[in-house]
């Protein structure tokens, strides 16, 4: 029975223990620096997307020039990036001060093309013309897409297949063929924009102080043999290369019985393609650019298809409509139900004036003369930029907002408008006072001008999705805003050292949110 008893013991003191281990284990198991929740990624990443190297979510990638202009071959440039939910450029514990693309030294990087659900981007840079390729799941420099000297517009496609460039100064509509490796020069003088759409089987070509735009088409192979020919047979302005051709820039022709037989082009400025693939809307900059009326034209972009070859000179019309837009039109965003069109009026004194104007989708095509349906006041200058948003908002972009009738009225001159998608109410951003030395009148974070009532042109925009913000490259400084109410958000832990000229958030759902 002694024995027994004792037998007892050491196992219920075996099994005491054992229960120690464990629990100290677990205990031990489950401790983990705070570093590993600040920045622990669930087990299954959003559409398998990989960790990045900062450990960071939400990335907002900012290019940046140090010290030169875009022409200026001494400059150096460099893309920053920063923890968007947090608002700070180092970790939270300060052992890491900044988080950067590695490899990238391009001078001045003005342009980014942002691909988040294809986990790349490109960044075009003016002083060299290069087009440089990001790994955001690498964050780094991922080799070159090609140079582009002196071009006025890059649009490339999300299949990345190809590479569309306006070279401007070379007067080239540039193509570089991905499936082949070829790249190809076509003339075209003043070339200034260059669009595609979603697919790639649309590509558009506007020239400056035009009324023309000109669609790419790829012949079939062998089926001229030299550009001559395929001008003459399909009515081109140029072909390349001049043996065995293989793409042509062809005249977009948008007259017929419903244009009134007469070209409905007014100083086209950009386009933009439904979202349903069957519709591409010109913008006419009409006033604004020196024309005479702005307006939509819409095509049907079945005609405009690249593989679609002209039987006749001149080819055959693509016209569906054409809507007068009287505020304007540089830019353009559709919800799918609404186009919402971004532009300039001509004041009666001469200066122009921004105004956002709402167009029905369903009326544009069999109803243009009652599409408008509505037009509101928004910041002055040449809008480039709109972005839908979070709390149900659209921010719209602009350059050059100080000369026009806001300016001369003395009233908010700013480049940048929160648009309250609800209650159609527009709200100029920051919001001041000029003159006023009021508190609350004047600008929350000057920039280094100290310039307390102008930020100055709007070049950069993109959205912190779920996190009613928006980041902003703001006369040449990063400026964070709230969606909820426009109000700034402190920037202090956010800015460069040097001049800021795009962002972009790398983390977005779609490419179509930034």
């Amino acid at each position: 029975m002694k024995n027994r008893s004792l037998f007892a013991q050491s196992l219920s003191a075996q099994i005491y223990c054992g229960l120690l281990i464990a629990i100290a284990c677990l205990t031990l198991s489950s401790c983990h620096s705070a570093q590993y929740y600040y920045y622990k990624f669930p087990q299954y990443t959003f559409a398998d997307r990989p960790v990045p190297p900062s450990k960071l979510a939400q990335r907002v990638m900012i290019a940046y020039t140090v010290n030169g202009s875009s022409t200026s071959a001494s400059a150096s440039g460099a893309l920053a990036i920063v923890d968007a939910k947090r608002d700070i450029r180092s970790n939270i514990e300060g052992t890491i001060p900044s988080f950067s693309i590695s490899g990238y030294n391009s001078g001045y990087p003005s342009m980014i093309f942002n691909f988040p659900a294809e986990v790349h981007g490109y960044v075009y840079s003016n002083t060299d013309g290069s087009l440089g390729i990001i790994d955001y799941s690498k964050e780094s420099s991922s080799g070159s897409a090609g140079k582009f000297p002196g071009a006025a517009s890059i649009a490339i496609p999300p299949g990345f297949m190809h590479y569309y460039a306006a070279e401007e100064a070379a007067g080239q509509l540039a193509v570089i063929d991905n499936a082949t490796g070829s790249s190809y020069g076509l003339n075209l003088p003043n070339i200034d924009k260059v669009a595609v759409n979603q697919g790639d089987t649309v590509v558009l070509a506007m020239v400056r102080n035009s009324n023309i735009i000109y669609r790419l088409v790829k012949l079939n192979a062998n089926q001229f043999a030299t550009s001559q020919l395929a001008i003459q047979s399909t009515g081109a302005t140029d072909c390349q290369p001049l043996n065995l051709p293989v793409y042509c820039l062809v005249p977009v022709n948008s007259t017929g019985a419903g244009a009134g037989g007469a070209n409905t082009f007014d100083r086209p400025i950009g386009a933009y393609f439904s979202l349903d693939g069957t519709t591409a809307f010109i913008l006419n900059c009409g006033p604004e650019c020196g024309g005479t009326t702005s307006s939509l034209t819409l095509l049907n972009q079945s005609t405009l298809n690249v593989n679609t070859i002209p039987k006749t000179i001149p080819d055959n019309s693509a016209f569906v409509s054409n809507v007068p837009i009287p505020g304007g039109a540089t830019v353009a965003l559709s919800d799918s139900t609404t186009l919402y069109v971004a532009g300039q009026q001509q004041m009666p004194d001469g200066l122009f004036t921004g105004y956002l104007t709402t167009v029905n989708l369903a009326a544009a095509a069999n109803s243009p003369s009652t599409a408008v349906t509505g037009k509101y006041g928004i910041s002055d200058g040449t809008h480039t930029k709109l972005l839908f948003a979070d709390n149900n908002t659209l921010w719209i972009g602009s350059q050059y907002c100080a000369t026009g009738e806001r300016q001369k009225l003395n009233t908010n001159y700013n480049c940048l408008t929160r648009f309250d998608l609800g209650a159609k109410t527009a709200q100029i951003v920051p919001n001041v006072t000029p003159g006023s030395t009021a508190a609350g009148a004047t600008v929350g974070y000057p920039n280094t001008n100290q310039n307390l009532y102008y930020y100055g042109d709007l070049t950069g925009l993109c959205w912190v999705q779920g996190f009613n913000k928006i980041y902003t490259a703001y006369g040449g400084q990063v400026h964070v805003f709230s969606t909820v109410d426009g109000s700034e958000i402190d920037n202090q832990y956010v800015t460069v050292q040097g001049t800021a000229l795009d962002v972009a958030y790398l983390d977005a759902v779609t490419d179509a949110d930034n």
